[in-house]
């Protein structure tokens, strides 16, 4: 026979404590029931919601080959390959000024099991070095500046660090700098956490010293403990790990991105925000002629796509071999094909610059 649970309340209404069945005899000589406090209740209900959240942020391969094609067919009709739309999508943008903003790890670097060995191809810093010359160019990324540019080392591009929260302009003169204010852009919107944000790095080190696997990384303005090589089995510890240690800091959040979680500042900031700014840095906050171009792989991107489609003003393209829920305008499998799109960009550019000259002679 099924039994419902009894749920107490006090005068407010608020659930004090959660009761589930005892075992038969038990129950006879107990009422029936026991109490569960609430408050482990909604904690597993909140370890079990991140851990299914891990899940979905982690795709695998489990459909069928045929379900797997019928449901990228229908994706990509919504999502349309930005190398097939080149012409379509360079028509929407004459006469405008094309800004271009590339998320890092997954859209200019491969996936890497191990964090720090993300590098970018000779071939891609080429490409971007050229694009920069041609289009205010930045980087938007959840990593640390300093690290994101060790890896890209192109000093007249813009870097957004932090998702967004450590913002600094070109270090070496570019014709889309911002000369009139003399010194280069540096914004960080949450330096007064910076403190609490290296306190809590050295516990999650701590803590995640029992799951193999795992790896803490401090990205200045953010933690992220990346599971990519931690077994599936562990997520559920893991997870409990990590909100142990985010539990006593309510300043603080956690977000998701491709296999890892990242603490961050309660504030309202995002890649999405961090992309008005750097439009209002450049001198496009209230332009209609400007044309935004944001390529990313990660959920974290997915508040510039929607900034976009609020501005109505460029696109997004999204970086995925899967179908994935997004705001993005259009889609690119992997970094090479991201590559192949930027060069395309570069010699869209030259063809229309020499067409130009031509016109004037």
């Amino acid at each position: 026979m099924t039994q419902n649970a009894i749920v107490s309340k006090t005068k407010s209404g608020i659930n004090r404590d959660i009761t589930v069945p005892q075992k038969p005899l038990a129950a006879a000589a107990a009422g029936g029931y026991i109490p569960i406090p609430r408050r482990r209740v909604l904690k597993n209900l909140e370890i079990n919601a991140w851990v299914d959240s891990m899940r979905s942020s982690s795709p695998t391969n489990s459909k069928s080959t045929s379900s797997l094609a019928e449901e990228h067919s229908t994706w990509i009709l919504r999502h349309p390959s930005a190398l097939d739309m080149f012409e379509q999508i360079m028509d929407a943008s004459r006469g405008k000024q094309i800004v271009m903003f590339l998320d890092y790890d997954g859209t200019l670097s491969p996936i890497v099991d191990d964090p720090d060995r993300a590098f970018m191809s000779d071939s891609m810093r080429r490409t971007v070095r050229k694009l920069a010359r041609c289009f205010p160019t930045a980087i938007v990324t959840g990593r640390c500046k300093d690290k994101v540019y060790n890896f890209v080392r192109l000093a007249e591009l813009y870097y957004a660090g932090s998702h967004g929260m450590d913002i600094q302009g070109p270090t070496r003169t570019s014709k889309y700098s911002n000369k009139d204010k003399g010194e280069p852009v540096l914004f960080q919107p949450a330096s007064e956490f910076l403190p609490m944000i290296d306190e809590v790095y050295h516990q999650l080190v701590e803590k995640m010293k029992s799951i193999p696997g795992a790896m803490v990384e401090n990205n200045k303005f953010c933690c992220s403990v990346h599971f990519r090589c931690v077994d599936e089995k562990k997520w559920s510890e893991l997870a409990q790990e990590v909100r142990s240690v985010l539990k006593e800091y309510p300043k603080l959040r956690l977000n998701q991105g491709r296999k890892v979680l990242e603490i961050r500042p309660s504030i309202k900031w995002d890649k999405g925000k961090a992309l008005e700014f750097l439009l209002e840095s450049l001198g496009f906050a209230n332009c209609n002629d400007v044309f935004p171009v944001y390529i990313g792989d990660d959920k974290t991107d997915e508040d510039a796509f929607k900034k976009l489609r609020d501005r109505g003003q460029g696109f997004g393209i999204l970086v995925s071999k899967f179908p994935k829920d997004t705001t993005a305008s259009y889609s690119l499998q992997e970094p090479n094909e991201v590559m192949d799109f930027l060069q395309r960009l570069v010699e869209w550019k030259q063809v229309s610059l020499r067409l130009r000259t031509r016109s004037r002679v």
